[in-house]
């Protein structure tokens, strides 16, 4: 059962910019060839799977995943280097500024 997809060039795991440069099989095919759809999502990038034509699921390779995921709370570096520069501490005050008058 021939693909749908051509084969494009690009680096090892490199990942797709857009949806359109993704591989696209259909979902027959990835169900037939579901090893090989794996295989290529992690060497060569996410493959896009359709139904009926339709863009219906991406597989993805387990690092492309994890780089998606939001960082956890305790892994916030810029957060933890602002707290250390110790600005707490510094003792600024702000003139008052009530505005300025405006015509009407």
């Amino acid at each position: 059962m021939p693909r749908t997809a051509t084969r494009r060039t690009k680096p090892l795991g490199a990942p797709a910019r857009n949806v359109q440069s993704m591989e696209r099989w259909k979902l027959e095919d990835a169900k037939a060839r579901l090893s090989e759809v794996v295989r290529l999502a992690g060497t060569e990038g996410p493959q896009l799977v359709t139904i009926r034509g339709k863009e219906a699921a991406v597989i993805l390779a387990p690092e492309a995943y994890k780089q998606l995921l939001p960082k956890p709370k305790g892994h916030q570096p810029l957060v933890r280097f602002l707290q250390g520069l110790g600005l707490s501490d510094l003792n600024l005050q702000r003139e008052h500024d009530s505005g300025r008058e405006i015509a009407l």
